[in-house]
């Protein structure tokens, strides 16, 4: 569920941005001045939030971005395996989601995390 719309140019270093339906977050921003005869151009670095991948873009500068909502959530580790199984702290409800490789590591059981809700999709982000 998106709840804004913003422009090219209102995108600043650390907002949340949705790219070719995969939400990334920004690094870096370069916008351009308006000619006598076009438009604001803007050149965004990115990375992804879930995958880690970088994606640059060009693109005009009234060119219009969806922010996904990122919901920021307490966990619980049950199980490490090949999936992270984690209770919510708030409605204790349990789930098996993916985790980074080295913050995996990191977990062990009855460990408290911090995971992301994109959109739908879960990932474990950090150790508390």
């Amino acid at each position: 569920m998106v709840l804004k719309i913003i422009n090219a140019t209102e995108a600043k270093p650390g907002a949340n941005i949705t790219i070719d339906g995969q939400p990334y977050t920004v690094k870096k921003i370069d916008v351009s001045k308006t000619g006598k005869h076009g438009a604001s151009k803007c050149r965004i670095e990115a990375e992804g939030i879930i995958d880690g991948s970088k994606k640059i873009i060009a693109v005009p500068g009234h060119e219009r971005f969806e922010v996904p909502m990122v919901d920021k959530r307490k966990g619980q580790v049950l199980t490490v395996g090949e999936k992270i199984s984690i209770m919510d702290l708030e409605s204790f409800e349990t789930m098996e989601i993916d985790c980074d490789e080295e913050i995996k590591d990191e977990l062990e059981e009855n460990s408290n995390i911090e995971y992301w809700d994109i959109e739908g999709r879960k990932i474990v982000k950090r150790k508390l």
